[in-house]
């Protein structure tokens, strides 16, 4: 009996999720640059009631190099403009990607772990697995591993809230018509902490994706990601 294998296309993310995906990347690459030149007009970071002239900073970190942030020379008001036009487009394309995940059964069906999969030796399987750069083939690559699922749903479901939650705080108007949410994360400083460490948990994450996609096939990765269809390899007995 002779093993042949064969390429065939599988469809792998709905046309919501890419179309979803590329304005995140989008609205993500203009507001880590505009959020850069923001940040750069106060390089230090505080919790609680600080903030004022004087007071202990919880981290100072220094101002970013002019060519990582958006625009280039210092212009805080410009920075501002450009950082509130992406980050409604970012939240509106949020909402959007987590009503349909909600709705089409996507979060359920892909995103949350199976209990067998978070078992400890299913996880430490997993992460060996990466660490050794083996990837799934096959059938198991039709599916997201359990270590993309924890991933993308703590991301999407956690940080990324998180970080449009905190930056509507530190937002004047926002506090006028939501003031619990200066009590829920501690002053309009807690907040801004909390934004600059989740939004810095966020950039991690996407350079670790992007690190994947590399390593893990390139060209079929960004046709999953544009047509849909992702390529995998199947058995035939003959």
């Amino acid at each position: 009996m002779k093993l042949e294998k064969k390429t065939v296309l599988v469809r792998r993310h709905a046309v919501i999720t890419r179309l979803t995906h590329w304005i995140n990347a989008i609205c993500l690459g203009f507001l880590l640059l505009s959020g850069l030149q923001i940040f750069n007009a106060w390089p230090s970071l505080y919790w609680g009631q600080y903030g004022a002239d004087g007071d202990p900073a919880f981290l100072s970190i220094g101002a970013f190099p002019w060519w990582l942030t958006l625009p280039s020379f210092q212009d805080l008001a410009a920075g501002r403009r450009w950082h509130f036009f992406f980050a409604w487009g970012f939240a509106i394309n949020g909402a959007v990607y987590l009503l349909y995940s909600l709705l089409s059964g996507h979060l359920r069906r892909d995103l949350v772990p199976r209990r067998a999969e978070l078992s400890p030796r299913h996880l430490w399987h997993e992460i060996v697995a990466h660490a050794r750069l083996r990837f799934p083939k096959g059938e198991e690559a039709r599916r997201y591993n359990v270590l993309q699922k924890l991933s993308y749903a703590g991301v999407a479901v956690i940080l990324l809230p998180l970080m449009v939650l905190t930056g509507l705080t530190m937002s004047p108007g926002m506090n006028a018509v939501a003031p619990c949410l200066l009590d829920l994360f501690g002053g309009r400083q807690s907040a801004r902490t909390i934004h600059f460490i989740t939004a810095s948990l966020v950039v991690l994450f996407v350079l670790v994706h992007l690190a994947m996609v590399l390593l893990s096939g390139v060209w079929n990765n960004l046709r999953s990601m544009i047509t849909g269809r992702y390529a995998i390899e199947e058995s035939n007995h003959d």
